[in-house]
């Protein structure tokens, strides 16, 4: 029988005060997680069956091709972390091969993860699953039912790409931090990261050809609403997702059509057009830029695995 805890219940009050300073600050700003409510969950998955969209079907194929040697690198009987987990799809494709004696999916919300946690324990009987609902973002608090022994953080998705180069490294930090047992070095982590590549593949990447992407951003605006008592109207903004090559960061930005002001429980804000609210960075690296990433945060031997066209790659690396 799956285990369920919600380590960490929301604080609508702490909720409300950093999207009311983001939107307050001089280039106004949200947290990418606002992007993904019920409706924004939905369309990412939609975005990820676009032709545009390379990372999700490119990692797929890594993970397909590479799935032996990937196996032979972590051996059987790990602890499986599953950060940000979803509907679970991505870690169940590696049951098989990985065997993990636990299987521990995190998100933010249990109930989310539920009903897929219950499908695959009645598929894989045999590993223990213990779900866990939490921001992990911040800090990484792991309740004494995950097992201490061969962690294995899992992170794909490119999701590494959302913090900052300087996030990341204390993100990566935390994770190592969490891979001791005793004292001593035990696990690793298994990520996909995205590539630098050319811009006008990026660039399509976020802004496709049917709009599924402009939809997602723009659903952020009901969501604010939602969560602020606010007035956004969509009908006011236009999307904008770009490669930024200085920064190595897509970004995605809400770009105001028309001067109008915004309001919510307790304060407004004044947009003027072309104004904009920074949404998301994805960032981009090259091979040797997130193997030294890796390392500098306490990751060694690393082994790497990438498509023929070196789009995407999937790496694992253990705790030292």
């Amino acid at each position: 029988m799956a285990q369920f805890i919600q380590r960490t219940e929301q604080n609508v009050i702490a909720i409300r005060d950093e999207l009311i300073a983001g939107l307050a600050a001089p280039h106004a700003f949200t947290s990418p997680k606002y992007l993904y409510d019920a409706l924004g969950s939905k369309l990412f998955e939609a975005i990820c069956e676009l032709p545009e969209y390379y990372p999700t079907r490119t990692e797929a194929a890594i993970f397909d091709t590479h799935a032996s040697a990937i196996a032979q690198s972590i051996g059987r009987g790990a602890t499986l972390i599953d950060l940000g987990a979803g509907n679970c799809a991505k870690a169940a494709r590696l049951f098989l091969v990985l065997q993990p004696g636990q299987y521990v999916p995190i998100d933010i919300s249990v109930d989310f993860m539920h009903d897929a946690v219950a499908r695959l324990q009645q598929q894989f009987p045999q590993i223990e699953m213990t779900a866990i609902g939490m921001d992990f973002s911040g800090t990484l608090d792991l309740p004494d039912a995950v097992r201490p022994e061969k962690r294995l953080f899992f992170y794909p998705g490119s999701s590494i790409g959302n913090f900052t180069p300087q996030e990341a490294s204390g993100f990566l930090r935390r994770l190592r931090k969490a891979c001791d047992v005793n004292g001593r070095a035990d696990g690793g982590i298994l990520i996909g990261v995205d590539l630098v590549k050319n811009k006008a593949t990026l660039d399509a990447a976020y802004d496709d050809a049917l709009g599924v992407t402009a939809c997602f951003n723009l659903n952020l605006l009901h969501h604010l609403n939602r969560l602020l008592d606010a007035d956004f109207d969509v009908r006011n903004w236009q999307h904008l997702g770009f490669f930024n090559p200085e920064s190595s960061r897509i970004e995605m930005h809400l770009e105001a059509k028309i001067n109008h002001t915004v309001r919510w429980q307790g304060g407004e804000r004044r947009f003027e057009r072309d104004e904009r609210i920074h949404t998301e960075n994805s960032y981009k690296y090259t091979q040797r830029e997130f193997i030294l990433l890796l390392q500098k945060a306490g990751f060694g031997d690393v082994q790497i695995w990438t498509d023929p066209q070196e789009w995407f790659m999937v790496c694992h690396a253990h705790a030292v």
